[in-house]
């Protein structure tokens, strides 16, 4: 089924700009998005999605309250949710397998809603930024044409993507809005930012830098985050990189060199130092096992 707008369905566009331009109660409700200032999320609600990762829920989980994810570029922000069920799922796109991502992100909010009948699929749909490589624009249309693929009928509330998420600063292009949160018990979505983002969060970074695959992070029927065994292959050459300046790890091991959030050489350069002490990640699994962590009573991710 396509997707839809104000029940409309939503035709196959070029661009960002020719989707706004044919469909501007989307740029409107965008304008109003970046309007709004970043909500400071509470640790103790929070679960947080690192880049290539996807997690859903639902309103009877007593350990989260918020799903929530930043540092995007022009990676996109992607988040599902069943207004019956309201079953939710969020996911950190960064273009490397739009076209299996997606379906993931149907399932784990479909599977969690049956035998629902009532309600709808909506989808919001924020990030990226008008950058020099047009990075940004690809994965715009990408997602946006994966999601039409999709046989179920989805409908776009939220479409703060690429141009609509762009300012000038300094005469340098910019997003707007770096990260989002949404509330799993009321289906709001809102700019957030975070001061944690874990558990766990050097090695979930690790997996991603050498190259992981899109995973879930969560089970929500035992309410625990689950980082399952992952492989990475010695590389002591990554060594360079600790020694190197701020520009040059932007340049090369950045989509958008000019646009990062202030922490981003800092979380590259603990990141290699992670893979750099742990040349494979076996030991980090004993027995082959997944991490688990728990929800503590101080509000913490504790591992169980």
């Amino acid at each position: 089924m396509p997707l839809f707008t104000q029940n409309k369905r939503i035709e196959r566009v070029n661009s960002t700009a020719e989707l706004f331009s044919k469909y501007p109660q989307l740029k409107e409700s965008a304008k109003q998005f970046v309007s709004r200032s970043p909500e400071a999320v509470d640790t103790k609600q929070l679960l947080y999605i690192q880049q290539r990762e996807f997690a859903a829920t639902t309103p009877a989980d007593n350990s989260v309250s918020i799903l929530g994810s930043d540092d995007a570029t022009t990676c996109h922000l992607v988040v599902l949710r069943h207004t019956g069920s309201g079953a939710t799922c969020l996911a950190h796109c960064d273009g490397s397998s739009t076209w299996t991502e997606v379906p993931l992100i149907v399932n784990a909010v479909t599977s969690r809603s049956s035998p629902v009948k009532e309600g709808r699929l909506e989808l919001h749909l924020v990030g990226g930024f008008d950058d020099d490589r047009r990075t940004s624009h690809s994965l715009s249309l990408s997602i946006l044409a994966a999601f039409q693929k999709q046989k179920e009928e989805i409908h776009l509330e939220t479409c703060c993507i690429t141009d609509m998420n762009d300012v000038i600063k300094d005469g340098i292009h910019r997003p707007v809005i770096y990260g989002i949160g949404v509330n799993v018990k009321t289906g709001h979505v809102f700019p957030a930012s975070f001061s944690c983002r874990g558990p766990a969060e050097e090695l979930r970074s690790a997996r991603s830098f050498s190259g992981g695959q899109m995973v879930e992070v969560y089970d929500s029927s035992r309410e625990l985050v689950k980082i399952d065994p992952c492989r990475w292959t010695p590389n002591k050459d990554m060594s360079f990189w600790l020694s190197q300046d701020d520009e040059t790890i932007l340049q090369y091991l950045s989509t958008s060199p000019h646009a990062e959030p202030p922490h981003f050489v800092h979380h590259i350069k603990s990141t290699i130092r992670f893979l750099l002490d742990h040349p494979t990640a076996d030991g980090l699994f004993p027995a082959g096992q997944p991490q688990l962590y728990r929800r503590a009573e101080d509000g913490r991710w504790k591992r169980a």
